[in-house]
């Protein structure tokens, strides 16, 4: 059996159509439906400390963001895809794309996880696979990354994956500068 098929069986996604899966992850689309993961993995402040100006999240801002990760598959077939483990077959946060730079084909990466689920490298996993998945059938030229000054596990995340320190951007949902990277097609092919 297959891991996609072992998913699929599973209570909470098994009306779920996975399109990217690793040995321990799988990928899907947020729904309307996924609303208490949501409120899970975006209620949760050890979650958003570095995401957003006051490190919390509302119920209405949650519902808000869900909403924007819909729109944004609509709109440009990517989003930051709710990530399941497949061994438990539960809802672990997500990670994925939205678009950055379209003129050039510049698409941002990032990925947020339930707490319980950190120090495991399921962010490393699950960032890998949405690396060569954003190279390999989007065919993108290049990612880009930021991450809080404060979230030095992002930082030594984006250096493990290979990306490379460009600059500091202005992120208007926390308000400061953030250190931001850039792989291009070029350096994932060198790695």
């Amino acid at each position: 059996m297959n891991y996609i098929n072992k998913i699929r069986k599973g209570m909470n996604i098994i009306m779920k159509k996975i399109f990217l899966s690793t040995e321990r992850l799988a990928f899907s689309l947020w729904s309307e439906e996924d609303i208490s993961d949501a409120l899970e993995l975006w209620g949760n402040p050890e979650v958003t400390k570095f995401i957003t100006s006051n490190g919390k999240m509302s119920e209405k801002q949650i519902c808000e963001r869900l909403k924007k990760e819909i729109e944004t598959y609509t709109n440009a077939n990517v989003q930051y895809f709710p990530l399941y483990l497949v061994e438990a077959n539960k809802n672990i946060g997500c990670c994925g794309l939205r678009p950055y730079d379209p003129k050039n084909n510049i698409f941002e990466m990032g990925i947020h996880l339930k707490q319980q689920y950190w120090g495991n490298g399921f962010a490393k996993e699950a960032c890998s696979a949405i690396i060569e998945y954003s190279f390999n059938t989007l065919g993108v030229n290049a990612l880009f990354a930021g991450h809080n000054p404060k979230n030095t596990a992002s930082a030594g995340l984006l250096k493990k994956l290979g990306f490379v320190y460009t600059h500091d951007e202005f992120y208007p949902p926390t308000g400061l500068n953030h250190p931001s990277y850039l792989m291009t097609r070029q350096d994932n092919a060198g790695k």
